[in-house]
């Protein structure tokens, strides 16, 4: 049998849907639909040099990948790569020829050092140590089971701070740009990683479709947006993509309150089950998360090669 590997086909339904089905099996924890693979495809900005590949075993879309430049990194030739196999197509090529066919490419745009999440499962870091890439931090999965957990009482918000929606700044989102653009640039990571680009953050984050503005919950304090967690949803389940708070905010418990009120929403809308992520040495979101009753469920590990 042979496996080859060509791009993605945006405009292909069948291929889309072929793509999200492998992420969904490799990576459940994860909200993958048609709609967010190619609205990410499609919308990154063209500086990103974004591709989405398949790997086909007689047709058969058994693997995928997802590369690119960090285009808003202050530091120039930062690049991803996270490739993800079928669990029961393992062991057939895919993986290695993704690999390949991904380092290649980035190599020729300028990348000098490349990135990967991989599992951590000992086939898995066999894998990405057999092809050069270096472990480095790690990070979460966590789950929430919102139907039966008992979370915390929602409680009134402190003078000064109000609750809000991202619906109720959708005439205006340049306040939300500014707060996610900062709790970005401090969130843990290998990467520096910053957001100038107001229009492109409208692209990719605010017309996302995942995004749900209803649940994404914003601690307005003095009128202005300091603290947020922000929400996906896919139709039956709930994912929050990112939780924060301003420098000179912090240690009023916004975040933990935004996020405890989101979740309430959340439930009440009839979502079942909440997922989010975190790196392992990211101690605040992870004592709020215990706190909200999130158990980890699985675990990934960063990865790195330097070329050159």
């Amino acid at each position: 049998m042979t496996v080859l590997v060509r791009d993605l086909r945006p405009d292909d339904p069948a291929d889309v849907a072929a793509f999200t089905r492998v992420r969904h099996r490799a990576l459940p924890f994860i909200l993958w639909t048609p709609e967010a693979v190619v609205h990410r495809l499609v919308h990154t900005h063209p500086d990103a040099r974004s591709r989405s590949l398949v790997a086909e075993e007689d047709g058969e879309v058994i693997g995928t990948a997802q590369i690119g430049l960090v285009h808003d990194s202050p530091e120039p030739g930062q690049a991803f790569l996270n490739v993800y196999v079928h669990p029961e197509r393992l062991r057939h090529g895919a993986g290695g020829l993704l690999v390949r066919t991904a380092e290649e490419y980035l190599t020729r745009e300028g990348a000098t050092k490349l990135y990967a999440w991989v599992l951590d499962g000992p086939a898995h870091l066999a894998f990405a140590e057999r092809h050069g890439y270096e472990r480095r931090r790690a990070a979460y999965f966590l789950r929430l089971d919102l139907a039966n957990a008992a979370l915390p009482p929602l409680w009134s918000p402190p003078p000064g701070v109000e609750l809000r929606t991202a619906a109720d700044f959708a005439d205006d989102p340049r306040p939300l740009f500014a707060l996610d653009a900062e709790t970005v640039a401090d969130e843990p990571g290998d990467v520096d990683i910053e957001f100038t680009d107001y229009e492109i953050w409208l692209a990719e984050t605010w017309r996302h479709p995942l995004l749900d503005r209803e649940l994404t919950t914003v601690a307005v304090v003095d009128g202005r947006p300091a603290a947020f967690s922000v929400a996906y949803t896919d139709g039956t389940r709930y994912a929050t993509a990112m939780t924060g708070t301003v420098r000179h905010r912090r240690g009023r418990g916004l975040a933990k309150l935004a996020k405890t009120a989101s979740l309430h929403r959340a439930r009440a809308a009839g979502y079942t089950e909440a997922l989010t992520g975190n790196d392992t040495d990211n101690g605040p979101m992870l004592a709020i998360n215990k706190w909200l009753g999130y158990e980890i469920c699985a675990t990934e590990v960063r990865h790195v090669r330097a070329l050159g």
